[in-house]
């Protein structure tokens, strides 16, 4: 490949370009494990790297600390000259204005980048600095290359920067208008018993869910309500033996109950909005059939069901059972104050005022043994 008119000579084949901007992916690597954004830059002069660097501008405090000016300054150093017309420069990241500038005023011949930046590209997405002919030093620039596995690179960075943001978020973050049992108060579970929190779905309206969950596998999962008057930990034991026949199981507390983030207002409770909590969790299970479990008084609950896409469509099954046994210190321990009692106060009058929806009555589980009964209809 011929170099630019007034460029230092630069003659790199494609499989030489591929292997130096694979050591480019290198120091990409490098930054995305210091937590900076995986954009890595090499130097090269005579098939030789003689130049690295990554993003450092988060761990220096420094904005001019990208990648390009770090591999220049590195390449500087090794060659004794601030001049690089003999050199060529490998990025994964089309460089911004500013990197443009300083490759411009380093005399490269040759500058090689990987994927695009639609945003602030200033090779030629945004604007192309390198092609201004009034400017007297032009450097030859290509992408694209390997530009889907630097593009990978940026985007698996970007996915697990929202997944840790997301659970930051629903760990710490608090509405308001909603109180948050102290996390002193948690109960520790028995063996085999775990806590997930989470505030995703759209009903949730950013208030953090505590679903207590035991087993594994993804061909039935077993949605285990309390009732009014209860929260998840009345299903300790059968959330354990259940776990024991090979299903999934999860026992949610409805926001308001239990470990959940607890509204301050009554007026947030509704059965519409704890249907569609309930929807959005059956919709998130990686189950291929769904079953719930509840308390004769949450029927009124269970009649949405029928209707609910996420249950029709994994062959959902609702069976009711006996109000669980929960000792006194237990049933009490997720509500320090009247302030943090808004739904167990509310609930039992709106499952009244519903009736028993006798229309959409399920199986009735009767007496303690009713994990026995299940047993053979799952």
């Amino acid at each position: 490949m011929d170099a630019a008119p007034g460029s230092g000579a630069v003659s790199l084949d494609k499989l030489d370009d591929a292997n130096f901007m694979r050591e480019a992916l290198a120091q990409a690597e490098l930054a995305a494990q210091a937590g900076e954004v995986p954009v890595g830059a090499v130097v090269v002069h005579q098939g030789r790297v003689v130049g690295r660097g990554h993003n450092r501008s988060l761990s220096r405090q420094d904005v001019s600390a990208h990648a390009e000016i770090e591999a220049l300054r590195d390449a500087s150093r090794a060659l004794g000259n601030y001049r690089l017309d003999d050199c060529a420069l490998y990025v994964t990241l089309e460089p911004c204005v500013m990197c443009s500038g300083a490759l411009m005023a380093a005399r490269l011949g040759r500058v090689v980048y990987g994927a695009a930046e639609p945003k602030t590209g200033a090779a030629g997405s945004v604007l192309n600095v390198f092609a201004e002919p009034r400017l007297n030093h032009h450097t030859q620039v290509s992408g694209g290359m390997l530009a889907e596995e630097c593009g990978q690179a940026l985007q698996t960075f970007f996915q697990r920067r929202r997944q840790a943001q997301q659970e930051d978020r629903s760990l710490y973050f608090l509405r308001d208008d909603a109180l948050r049992l102290p996390a002193a108060q948690t109960p520790p579970w028995p063996a085999g018993l775990r806590s997930h929190f989470s505030s995703d779905g759209p009903a949730l309206e950013g208030l953090r869910l505590h679903v207590l969950q035991a087993g594994e596998g993804a061909h039935t999962g077993l949605v285990l309500l309390h009732s009014p008057r209860q929260w998840s930990a009345a299903y300790q034991a059968a959330a354990l033996e259940l776990a024991g026949m090979g299903v999934a199981v999860y026992a949610p507390d409805l926001p308001g109950f239990g470990l959940s983030d607890k509204p301050k207002k009554a007026a947030w409770h509704t059965l519409g909005r704890h249907a569609a909590v309930l929807h959005d969790l059956l919709s998130g299970l990686a189950c291929m059939r769904l079953v719930v479990i509840a308390p004769l008084p949450m029927r009124p609950l269970l009649a949405p069901l029928a209707s609910m896409q996420a249950f029709v469509e994994r062959e959902g099954r609702a069976f009711t059972i006996d109000e669980p046994a929960l000792s006194q210190a237990v049933q009490h321990l997720p509500y320090p104050d009247r302030g943090h009692e808004a739904g167990p106060r509310t609930l039992p009058g709106l499952l009244a005022e519903a009736g028993d929806a006798a229309e959409a009555a399920p199986l009735h589980l009767s007496g303690p043994d009713w994990v026995a009964q299940l047993r053979p209809l799952l």
